[in-house]
């Protein structure tokens, strides 16, 4: 068994207030746990407005296909959610 996490590092332009942040994450971290069959969580920088991590874990028979699963996700935030940008996912593995 190999589990990939990744800690996603998200700037967030356009954020005023906690409230606005949370509504982007929420809807975010959702999609991510139904479509990717992945486990995802706010875990650090969560009083900041603009900013936010992320650990996102994949579990797989072998390297290739969690860290495959991982880069599908960082792709699919990139193309389809514009109102967050990717500062730092770094990816390991163990």
């Amino acid at each position: 068994m190999i589990i990939a996490a990744c800690r996603l590092r998200l700037y967030l332009p356009g954020c005023e207030s906690l409230k606005d942040k949370r509504g982007r994450l929420k809807p975010l971290l959702a999609r991510l746990r139904r479509e990717f069959n992945i486990a995802a969580a706010e875990v650090d920088l969560q009083d900041v407005w603009q900013s936010a991590e992320l650990a996102l874990v994949a579990v797989a028979n072998d390297s290739a296909r969690a860290q495959a699963e991982l880069q599908q996700v960082l792709r699919w935030i990139e193309r389809n959610r514009p109102e967050v940008e990717i500062v730092d996912a770094p990816l390991e593995l163990r």
